[in-house]
């Protein structure tokens, strides 16, 4: 009898251990995820407009970053709500439709090969397609088990403490996100980070493993298709009568074998590459990233007059490198001492968050790295 007794005792002990790792779990990974891309809301962005074109939706482009915005709040504060048991019923619901929407996307990502990386932790853990899949099928199993038994997950702390704790969440989300977009990441990691070497990113490691192909060839025959790869080709091949049609290649094993900046290039005016050139020069020199005139900060001009007088100051080169380096040039023609060079707009907003951004260079090393709302910092490190 007492046997009995004790087993479901033991029982209900076990599942409510259980539910609270799920809890932790569930509620770390999500507040992780969320601060992550808080960190840098212009890199889910980005990403999100790469998934809106791939599906042919680019009319979507727009309201990317403030779907961004609000994922990531979203996922903090979810994440907050589950480690308190806060309004489990309707938080439940959410997360599994969330992680449902997840899931497909890259369970999408993975089986479609047309994306890389979901971005599921921004650019500071890089996820493959693969991996971000078996994240999320493990998120969902945990979800499920916790939306199975949201009516039996009590809150810790009393209604008006959990009150208070999500909406110092909600507010913490806003102004940390307000002040990475003004100022650019607090972490940043990306390849043009300070301390970091562009033409050392631009080599391929040691050791990296190149992509692995099949590859086919798929001709006709007396109205046949046939198809053969490179060390099975047809005893009659030499007969006239087969007639080319394609060469497939098949990706069968992805390698490594990529820089970790590999479309950093820099042209003169004329279209002439000026790459090497700029990044051996032995003296300090500075380059300001504007990807476009027209989402530049406000008053962006004025503060790169300020900055191109201290540079001429200290016979400091200043560089405009810009995606529209002819309309930048109309822009600032009555200040002198500034060189103008021609980017891709997607190297710009990858290199510098904020349009536009500053870098303060040695020959291709990066020492520091402002947004344009601290342009001042930049002419107190010239001084």
């Amino acid at each position: 009898m007492e046997t009995y007794r004790t087993q479901p005792a033991n029982s209900q002990k076990s599942t409510r251990i259980f539910l609270l790792l799920a809890r932790i779990i569930v509620g770390l990974l999500f507040i992780f995820s969320g601060l992550v891309k808080a960190n840098d809301p212009l890199g889910l962005s980005y990403k999100m407009q790469e998934f809106f074109e791939v599906w042919g939706m680019v009319s979507f482009n727009e309201y990317t970053l403030f779907l961004s915005l609000v994922m990531n709040t979203f996922e903090i504060v979810a994440g907050v709500a589950v480690l308190l048991g806060w309004r489990m019923k309707m938080f439940s619901w959410l997360l599994l439709l969330l992680i449902i929407f997840f899931t497909i996307l890259t369970g999408y990502a993975q089986f479609s090969g047309k994306i890389k990386t979901c971005g599921c932790f921004g650019d500071c853990i890089p996820l493959t397609a693969l991996q971000s899949f078996i994240k999320d099928l493990i998120l969902l199993a945990l979800i499920l088990v916790l939306f199975v038994n949201r009516s039996v997950i009590k809150p810790f702390l009393t209604s008006a403490v959990n009150g208070l704790l999500i909406l110092l969440s909600i507010l913490f989300c806003i102004v940390l996100q307000w002040y990475v977009m003004k100022h650019l990441p607090i972490v940043d990691c990306l390849p043009y980070k300070v301390g970091n070497n562009i033409a050392e990113k631009m080599r391929i490691p040691d050791g990296a493993v190149a992509d692995s192909f099949a590859i086919t060839f798929s001709y006709k025959k007396a109205g046949k298709d046939v198809e053969f790869d490179m060390n099975n080709f047809p005893d009659d091949f030499d007969d006239s009568t087969y007639q080319f049609v394609e060469r497939n290649q098949k990706l069968i094993r992805s390698g490594n074998a990529t820089a970790a900046i590999n479309d950093f290039s820099l042209r003169s005016m004329s279209g002439t590459d000026t790459t090497l050139e700029v990044l051996n020069q032995g003296n300090t020199y500075v380059m300001l990233l504007l990807k476009n005139i027209a989402n530049a900060h406000k008053g962006w001009d004025k503060n790169a007059a300020a900055v191109a007088k201290a540079c001429n100051e200290k016979k400091i080169p200043f560089f405009v490198v810009s995606a529209v380096a002819e309309m930048a040039s109309e822009r600032l023609k009555d200040i002198p001492g500034i060189y103008y060079l021609q980017c891709d707009a997607t190297v710009i907003k990858t290199a510098g968050r904020e349009n536009p951004t500053y870098l303060i260079m040695k020959q291709a090393n990066i020492l520091g790295k402002y947004a344009d709302a601290d342009y001042e910092k930049v002419i107190q490190k010239l001084k």
